[in-house]
């Protein structure tokens, strides 16, 4: 839908940015044999690798397949088992896909920019390409290459030579980049077509149960809001005696020290019996305790 694909494009907007400033800020190659490789591909690899894990957690639909649990009253059957695996591999790609957006556009973007390639990579490039005779050992044709990125510390009589090795490297990693991205497109335009295809529902059919779906859960977002409200209410009256807003309240509860203290500390969710749950200390006392105690008398006109 329309929301996906402007979240999708935000997410994407902030990489760029994100990227953009950490290569400012951050990004400084070491020059040096045998870290620009360890320093390059951390850089490309490692935020990427946190967007992915990022991109995970932040989706509603993870947590729903991590929780959920097969009904007890549902019979196990051949149809049933199927279906169920098809329905988590299609949310698995879903997931995977809105998760992939920020790491793929990361390495996309960090590609393009090549600096990240150049330091990983320019301790390896074959100097007998750019006419540049080195009479020097294995060891200290590397330790001068890994200078490469770093113009400061190139020999002067090296600087074409570095200047056509950083074009070369330059080029490679921008190919990569816009291939990434093509190979990306492509990937998302057949996915698409494919469940297209696949679909049982004709595109209004579809359309309609899209709007049905978002209409759905923004009535029980709403329901869920005013019901554990309207829940929790009923303890609060309990424990105080009057609930927040009301009007002519004309006395209220104080609780002991010894409720004070039930309701205070840390807790858990709290398994009643097969089917319910404490959700909050409160909660636990407002089902276990009566409301005896002292009451207050109050002033209708303060």
């Amino acid at each position: 839908g329309k929301e996906v694909v402007i979240a999708n494009a935000i997410i994407a907007i902030l990489t760029i940015g994100g990227q953009q400033l950490f290569s400012f800020f951050t990004f400084s190659c070491p020059c040096h044999v045998g870290q620009n490789l360890i320093y390059g591909l951390a850089f490309l690899g490692v935020p990427a690798l946190i967007l992915l894990i990022v991109g995970y957690a932040l989706n509603n639909q993870t947590w729903r397949l991590v929780t959920g649990k097969r009904s007890h009253f549902e019979k196990v059957t051949t149809s049933n088992r199927l279906l169920k695996c098809k329905l988590i591999c299609f949310v698995l790609c879903s997931i995977t896909g809105r998760a992939l957006v920020a790491p793929v556009t990361w390495l996309a973007v960090t590609l393009i920019n090549g600096s990240y390639y150049v330091c990983a990579v320019s301790e390896y490039v074959p100097m007998y390409y750019y006419g540049a005779d080195l009479n020097v050992t294995d060891s200290e044709r590397r330790r001068i290459l890994a200078t490469f990125p770093c113009s400061q510390l190139v020999p002067p009589e090296m600087t074409r030579a570095k200047d056509e090795v950083i074009l070369l490297l330059r080029y490679q990693s921008q190919v990569a980049g816009w291939l990434l991205i093509a190979v990306v497109v492509i990937t998302v335009f057949l996915s698409y077509c494919l469940a297209s295809c696949f679909s049982p529902l004709s595109f209004l059919h579809f359309r309609y149960w899209s709007s049905y779906v978002h209409n759905e859960q923004v009535l029980f977002d709403e329901a869920t809001e005013q019901h554990s409200r309207l829940y929790a209410m009923q303890h609060v009256r309990k424990f105080f005696g009057f609930v927040p807003g009301s009007e002519n309240v004309k006395e209220i509860r104080i609780p002991s020290l010894r409720e004070w203290q039930a309701i205070s500390g840390l807790a858990f969710l709290k398994q009643v019996d097969e089917e319910h749950y404490d959700y909050s200390l409160l909660h636990d006392w407002a089902l276990k305790e009566r409301a005896n105690g002292k009451y207050l008398k109050t002033d209708e006109d303060p």
